[in-house]
C-alpha cells in the first residue's frame, strides 16, 4: 500500500456494516493503513452478508487489517486509547452516545491525541432530537427525500437494489476526513466529522427543496425517466433495450438526422430542450417506433458514429465481457482462499501519481493480532495470549 496517496496515515475502524467501513475501504483503497476492530468470535455482521453466498465482506474488508476486542470492557477501552495515541483517524458508526458511555468520546481521545481526527457515521447525526435512535440507510434515504420520488408513478416508492444511503454517507464521510486532514496540516489539531446519512442523501436531491419553497412544486415518482429532460430513456429494440441521451439541443438534432428525420431537429415540438420536456411522451413513443426496427448493437453503433450518448444496462457478465472495463482495469481478480474466480470493482477514483491498489481482500478475523498487540503496541505473547483467554481481544 505504498503507493496510495494516504500511505503513512492509519485509521482505527471501529464500525460495522456498511457506513462506517466503506469509509475504511475508501481511505485503505488509497494507501492508509486500516486497523479494523471486530467483537471476538462473532467479528463484524458483513462476514455473514451476500445474497447466495457471504462475499460482501471480502469486498468491504479489502486492504485492512483485523483486530479482535471487546469494547464493552474497561480493559478493552484502554487498549483503543492505547492505539488512539498511535493513530490518525478513528472511524465509528454506533447510535451516538454509545462511544461517551464507553469513555471513548472525542473529549477523552483528543486529550490523549490532539491530531486525532474523529469520523462519525450515524443515521441523523450527532446532535439533534432524533440523534440518539436508531438508524440505517433505508430511513435515511426515506428521510432525505430519496424514496418518495424512486419508482413508477402508480406504485409505492421504491428503492435501488443497493445500500446507497449508507454509502454515501460514508463516502461524505471520507470527503470530510480529507478536508479535517487538510485543516490539521495548517494547525496541528483534529476534529470531529459528523456524517449523517440522511444529510448525505439530502446532499445529493439537487433543486427539490427549493422547487417547492419557491413554486410549491413538489416531485413525483417517473420511473425510468427524468421529467422534461428529453430524450433520455430507455427504448426497445429487436432484441432487448438500450439507454440513449439525447437530450441535449444540438445532440437532438444530429439523433433526428441519425434516425432518418431530420425534420424532427427544427420541428417546434421538438427543437428545445424546453419544447421536447413539453412532448416528453410522444417523443419517447417516436425513437422507440425507430429502435425497434434495429437490434441494440446497431443502434449502439449508430449512436456511436453520430456522437449521441448510449450505453448497454450492464449486469455483471456484461462488465466481465466488456473491453472499456478490461482496458482500464475496472475489474480486478483477487486470490481467495475459498473460491477460485473472485472478483471486484478496482479502486477509484484514479489518481495519476498515487493510484491506489487493492493488495489484500477482507482478513480472517483477528489475523492481525499478533502484529497490532505485539509489534503496534508491545505486548509480549503471554500478556496477548491472557487477553484472549479472558475475552478481551
Amino acid at each position: 500500500m505504498a503507493q496510495g496517496a494516504l500511505a503513512g496515515l492509519r485509521l482505527i475502524e471501529m464500525g460495522q456494516l456498511i457506513a462506517g467501513p466503506f469509509c475504511g475501504q475508501l481511505m485503505g483503497d488509497h494507501g492508509a493503513e486500516v486497523i479494523k476492530i471486530e467483537p471476538p468470535k462473532v467479528g463484524d455482521a458483513m462476514r455473514s452478508w451476500g445474497q447466495g453466498i457471504p462475499l460482501w465482506f471480502s469486498v468491504v474488508g479489502r486492504n485492512k487489517k483485523s483486530i479482535t476486542l471487546n469494547l464493552r470492557e474497561k480493559e478493552g477501552q484502554e487498549i483503543v486509547k492505547k492505539l488512539v495515541a498511535k493513530s490518525d483517524f478513528l472511524l465509528e458508526n454506533f447510535r451516538p452516545g454509545t462511544m461517551e458511555k464507553w469513555g471513548l468520546g472525542y473529549d477523552q481521545l483528543s486529550a490523549i491525541n490532539e491530531a486525532l481526527i474523529m469520523i462519525r457515521v450515524s443515521g441523523y447525526g450527532q446532535t439533534g432530537p432524533y440523534a440518539s435512535r436508531a438508524g440505517y440507510g433505508s430511513i435515511g434515504e426515506a428521510m432525505g427525500g430519496m424514496r418518495y420520488i424512486a419508482g413508477e408513478p402508480d406504485r409505492p416508492p421504491s428503492r435501488a437494489g443497493l445500500s446507497i444511503g449508507d454509502s454515501l454517507a460514508a463516502t461524505y464521510a471520507c470527503l470530510g476526513a480529507m478536508m479535517a486532514l487538510h485543516h490539521r496540516h495548517v494547525t496541528g489539531k483534529g476534529q470531529v466529522v459528523d456524517s449523517a446519512i440522511y444529510e448525505a442523501v439530502l446532499a445529493n436531491m439537487e433543486s427539490t427543496v427549493a422547487e417547492y419553497t419557491v413554486a410549491g412544486h413538489i416531485r413525483k415518482r417517473t420511473g425510468s425517466i427524468l421529467p422534461k429532460i428529453a430524450p433520455s430513456n430507455v427504448y426497445e429494440t429487436k432484441d432487448g433495450s438500450v439507454l440513449i441521451g439525447g437530450n441535449q439541443d444540438s445532440v437532438w438534432k444530429r439523433m433526428s438526422a441519425m434516425m432518418g428525420q431530420p425534420e424532427l431537429g427544427d420541428d417546434p415540438r421538438y427543437a428545445t430542450h424546453v419544447a421536447r420536456g413539453e412532448n416528453q411522451t410522444e417523443l419517447d413513443d417516436l425513437i422507440n417506433v425507430w429502435t425497434r426496427t434495429l437490434t441494440s448493437q446497431e443502434v449502439l453503433d449508430l449512436c456511436e458514429a453520430n456522437g449521441v450518448p448510449a450505453g448497454n444496462i450492464f449486469r455483471a457478465p456484461e462488465m466481465l465481457a466488456d473491453p472499456h472495463f478490461e482496458a482500464r482495469d475496472a475489474l480486478v481478480k483477487m486470490d481467495h482462499p475459498q473460491h477460485e474466480n473472485f472478483v471486484m470493482q478496482n479502486v477509484a477514483p484514479r489518481l495519476s501519481d498515487t493510484p491506489g491498489s487493492i493488495e489484500t481482500i477482507g482478513p480472517d478475523l483477528g489475523a492481525h493480532n499478533e502484529a497490532i498487540y505485539g509489534e503496534l503496541l508491545g505486548m509480549d505473547s503471554a500478556k496477548i495470549n491472557d487477553l484472549q483467554e479472558r475475552g478481551i481481544i
